[in-house]
């Protein structure tokens, strides 16, 4: 059976979980990997072990640790769910999750930022995965400036086996179709 791994790529509040979780209850088989949770159980559980600055080394460790789980000892399709928006490191993902036979499917989660800043002004989302921001407002700002930096780059079609573009949220359902499809089609082959 083929294996394929969705990497959701876009800023917060774009749609990714909500996207996740939607397509997790049309796609059998399927695990969402969501940093987010690991974020809220460290800080919940470990907060005293989260690194000061820079990058948070504990929170990647926990979700490649689920992950490299999920691949090794269950058939599911994966569903990762974080902003995947640094190219590099992406596109390291990506090699690693073919070296284990998973085809990546890449959904690239292109909102305007305006729309983003009115989501983040009106959110009811826990704010206790952060480290360092209080708020969402924060966290986009981070974004649109981290864009500066050339690590920060958006997915193209190159990348991955499939890409899709969500620009409006009335495109989720349409790419999670197409998922199905795909994933679907290994078995009229």
């Amino acid at each position: 059976m083929k294996r394929y791994v969705i990497i959701t790529v876009g800023k917060t509040h774009s749609g990714k979980s909500t996207f996740a979780k939607l397509l997790n209850k049309q796609l059998t088989n399927s695990i969402i990997i969501d940093q987010d949770n690991h974020a809220e159980f460290i800080n919940q559980y470990y907060s005293n072990l989260q690194p000061k600055s820079g990058p948070n080394i504990l929170k990647h460790a926990v979700s490649k640790l689920v992950v490299a789980y999920a691949v090794e000892h269950t058939n599911d399709h994966l569903i990762i769910c974080n902003s995947n928006r640094n190219k590099i490191r992406r596109q390291h993902l990506i090699q690693w999750y073919r070296n284990n036979e998973l085809i990546p499917v890449i959904v690239h989660f292109d909102i305007p930022d305006d729309v983003l800043l009115k989501r983040v002004q009106t959110s009811t989302r826990k704010t206790n995965i952060f480290r360092f921001a209080s708020n969402f407002e924060e966290v986009l700002a981070r974004q649109c400036e981290d864009a500066k930096d050339d690590d920060i780059q958006e997915p193209n079609e190159n990348e991955a086996d499939y890409f899709f573009r969500i620009t409006h949220e009335m495109d989720t359902d349409l790419v999670i179709h197409k998922i199905q499809e795909i994933v679907s089609s290994q078995f009229e082959n």
